[in-house]
């Protein structure tokens, strides 16, 4: 397939990425675009609607990049994940079919794709980023949140973690109301953030607008996609927080790594009977995948890293009894 019709078919999307002041372009479903802007904003990105992306449009472009570069593509049997570089170098993620998940009641799946627009303008220089000679290097709001003292109130201790973007992990036994708890806490997110969550089933309720729901089902995988490969995805569509599920010997690994490759914000939960033993079942789930990783040193990492809040349950009463 030529890179003519390759172009052609792309006029919806390009009406987006050659607008000018633009840095990215995400669909996370059909029929709205969120554009992230240039410059020193404090919420960079905003939503326009547009009913020429429909799922069969979005689906196709992504078929038809596959077909211009010999890329695999096939959402339900093979790889449902697609990256190249569009004319005018801008880079292309995509994903689609029943991975994507974003109702609760969708069965068919759906399709999301960010790209990453390419600028030839050089003019940003060093002083942008606040680097001269004779000059103190910035000191971020996240960088001073992150030197406070915690608090001894145990829920200004959370909002704290919450606000400055700690990794937090909601450790419990079955039935404590891990998922629900995690559900509140969300509730507490900048409204103005954009999520990606990564789930074995569907259970998150995430208020963000800016959002896109992954799915990678233990029992019903029948594509090639799993969670190295869907991490690597993550990374390439901007998300400002990362929301892991439950923690299992399959994600483990990938999310411990996603803590440690400066993203904020990464959410999990996990079956432990208190803080400590949620840092030493974290680890020995990293293990499985991972098995050459000091264990002792992997434990210390994470008592400095992982905000851990413990839920217990006495009958029908369930407890915050630690926030570590």
């Amino acid at each position: 397939m030529s890179y003519n019709v390759l172009e052609s078919s792309l006029r919806y999307l390009s009406y987006w990425y050659n607008q000018d002041n633009v840095e990215e372009v995400a669909v996370n479903h059909p029929g709205e675009v969120w554009l992230r802007l240039r410059g020193k904003r404090a919420h960079p990105w905003i939503v326009q609607p547009d009913e020429n992306l429909s799922r069969d449009y979005l689906v196709d472009i992504i078929h038809i990049i596959a077909n211009t570069y010999e890329l695999n593509f096939d959402p339900d049997r093979g790889t449902p994940v697609v990256y190249a570089t569009l004319p005018g170098d801008h880079r292309f993620s995509a994903i689609a079919g029943r991975n994507v998940m974003y109702d609760h009641d969708d069965l068919t799946g759906g399709v999301a794709l960010c790209i990453r627009v390419h600028s030839d303008d050089v003019s940003f220089g060093f002083h942008d980023y606040g680097l001269e000679k004779g000059r103190k290097l910035h000191k971020l709001k996240k960088q001073i949140s992150k030197a406070q003292k915690d608090p001894d109130d145990p829920y200004e201790k959370l909002m704290l973690s919450m606000s400055r973007g700690d990794h937090i992990l909601i450790s419990g036994a079955t039935a404590t109301g891990k998922t629900t708890f995690l559900n509140n806490l969300l509730k507490t997110i900048d409204p103005h953030m954009r999520i990606i969550s990564v789930e074995d089933t569907r259970e998150l309720l995430i208020p963000n607008p800016n959002r896109i729901h992954l799915v990678l089902s233990r029992t019903e995988q029948t594509n090639d996609l799993d969670y190295p490969k869907v991490i690597d995805l993550i990374v390439r569509m901007t998300p400002d927080a990362i929301i892991g599920g439950e923690i299992s010997t399959a994600n483990a690994g990938c999310l411990w790594e996603l803590m440690g490759s400066g993203h904020d914000n990464c959410y999990a939960t996990i079956h432990a009977e208190s803080a400590e033993a949620a840092y030493k079942a974290f680890t020995d789930r990293i293990l499985h995948t991972y098995p050459t990783i000091d264990r002792t040193k992997t434990i210390e990492e994470m008592r400095e890293r992982l905000r851990v809040v413990q839920i217990n349950r006495d009958g029908n009463l369930r407890a915050v009894t630690e926030i570590v």
